[in-house]
């Protein structure tokens, strides 16, 4: 009996080691489970406010106009556009939207509750397992923010989408602006080039004015000499006929150099005004329009008719330009002269096209020449 007693209390020994070593490894597991819990509770408040909860506005829109109209040698006030952004969805730009916050008493609370109560605070069974997915439940805020984060994903997968698209057309824009530069850098060029041509032909004009001045100066030394030789040729009436045959020289000398003066202005005038060109004159009609006029500077650029410049130049446009003086006007304008606002004379022409660059007569100004006023030959 002693014995069996022995044995007996050796047995309650070792079954209450093992119940205390149980004991210990449960107390374990639960500090492990405890912290493990309140890790993942920390954890998912923290994830929660990188989710946005609210939707952006769908309404945004933005604009961005680009300029369509091709570049042609002329102005154009209202060009073509279009939006770049009209596609493009620019509720993606909104920031600062609202997130999840379950740092509170009551979402940490829920975050523990893993069943559905019932009003008396019990778990409510669905079927042989306790409900775990229901208001009031962890569940419920996880699927509320698995929701949420599916959305958020799916506008990052359109932010890239738009990102790329808008990619392509940032390239395009560059590319096309890459295109226009060499041009514009031949453009720049043209315009140097053009402005050496018109400083020498200014020094040209200077050089003909003063020409110009020394024959006025000439032909007023000349009248001067006639005059004096009339004088002389009044005193001799009364002389004798010897004196007489003088006078007949002389009046047959002044007669010559009227002569000589006359052919000597005729043909520099000719050579002036028509640089060794045969046409004088154009037939009565309107000729053409002003591009581009340059007050302070005195010139201006003139788009003629092609039949125009069949008759400057002649069909073939062999001739050289005639150096001639053409009216302008403006339709609707109401001055002095009416509709006639000043006069042009024809200087340089643009090779291979119908523009001509023309000094403006400031002594026929009645107003400042524009844009679309027209050329007429009167």
């Amino acid at each position: 009996m002693n014995k069996l007693l022995h044995v007996l209390v050796y047995v309650f020994l070792l079954l209450a080691g093992a119940g205390l070593f149980f004991e210990l490894e449960l107390n374990r597991k639960r500090t492990e489970l405890t912290d493990r819990n309140r890790m993942q509770e920390e954890y998912f408040i923290r994830i929660a406010k990188t989710v946005e909860k609210a939707e952006p506005a769908k309404d945004a829109n933005f604009e961005l106009k680009k300029d369509t109209s091709p570049v042609e040698a002329r102005l154009v006030d209202s060009p073509d556009t279009e939006n770049l952004l009209d596609e493009y969805p620019g509720m993606l730009e909104q920031t600062n939207l609202e997130t999840y916050n379950w740092d509170n008493q009551n979402d940490r609370s829920q975050l523990r509750s893993v069943y559905v109560l019932d009003f008396e605070g019990k778990p409510v069974m669905d079927g042989n397992e306790f409900l775990k997915r229901g208001k009031g439940t962890e569940d419920e805020l996880l699927s509320k923010l698995f929701e949420s984060a599916k959305s958020q994903q799916s506008r990052l997968n359109s932010t890239r989408a738009a990102l790329t698209d808008l990619r392509g057309k940032l390239e395009a824009v560059v590319a096309e602006l890459n295109k226009l530069k060499p041009e514009a850098r031949q453009d720049k060029v043209t315009i140097v080039e053009r402005n050496e041509k018109i400083a020498k032909l200014e020094s040209e004009k200077a050089e003909l004015e003063n020409q110009i001045t020394k024959l006025k100066s000439q032909i007023d030394e000349l009248n001067v000499e006639i005059t004096s030789l009339k004088d002389e040729v009044a005193a001799a009436k009364d002389e004798t006929e010897a004196a007489k045959e003088e006078v007949a020289k002389a009046n047959k000398k002044i007669e010559q150099l009227k002569l000589m003066l006359k052919a000597s202005i005729q043909a520099r005038g000719d050579r002036v005004a028509n640089n060794g060109n045969g046409v004088t004159s154009l037939s009565v009609g309107d000729k053409g329009k002003i591009v581009e006029a340059d007050n302070d500077n005195m010139f201006a650029i003139v788009e003629f008719t092609d039949e125009a410049m069949n008759e400057l130049k002649g069909e073939d446009r062999s001739r050289v330009m005639p150096a001639l003086e053409l009216g302008v006007k403006r339709p609707g304008f109401k001055g002095e002269a009416g509709e006639f606002v000043g006069r042009i004379r024809l200087r340089q022409e643009v090779k291979g096209k119908n523009f001509v660059i023309c000094d403006i007569l400031g002594a026929w100004e009645q107003d400042k020449l524009k844009v679309n006023d027209v050329i007429f030959a009167d």
